[in-house]
């Protein structure tokens, strides 16, 4: 599947709702069972996915991003937001299936209701459920373009 930038969100930048570079934005790793990747029209916040799915390993935690900033690209006619790049480190234990991508969120409180969506980015290969570390280099043009 594809990356995809949740139509709400777009919402959410264009209100003010989200702010990339003030707002605690994170991470989540979704295996391949997940849903994330294909609804887009309906999904608000976490709790709105038909299937989460996200990561099981031992020693998995939600990251947040660090580093947030927001450049202008005027030679593409976007907005580049984008992070210093995450790692999840200390994985023991498989985890239940292999990763898919990456669900990238408004930290609002932890509850899948209140915190909102903003976009699913996909690895281009799914990486082993195995895996003791996960790195997220981001695109070297940033997480997500709004043009």
């Amino acid at each position: 599947m594809a990356s995809i930038i949740y139509n709400e969100a777009k919402g959410f930048f264009a209100d003010g709702t989200v702010d990339w570079d003030t707002d605690d934005i994170r991470i989540a790793l979704l295996m391949t069972n997940t849903t994330a990747d294909t609804e887009n029209d309906t999904i608000h916040d976490l709790a709105d996915f038909t299937t989460l799915d996200e990561c099981d390993a031992t020693g998995y935690a939600r990251q947040a991003l660090t580093a947030e900033a927001v450049n202008i690209d005027d030679a593409n006619d976007r907005a580049e937001l984008d992070a210093a790049d995450a790692s999840f480190t200390g994985l023991s234990g498989d985890a239940t299936r292999d990763i898919q991508g990456a669900l990238v969120f408004k930290y609002v409180d932890g509850t899948a209701a209140n915190d909102l969506a903003i976009a699913f980015i996909d690895f281009a290969t799914d990486i082993p459920k195995t895996a003791t570390q996960i790195d997220v280099p981001w695109n070297v043009e940033g997480i997500l373009q709004l043009s």
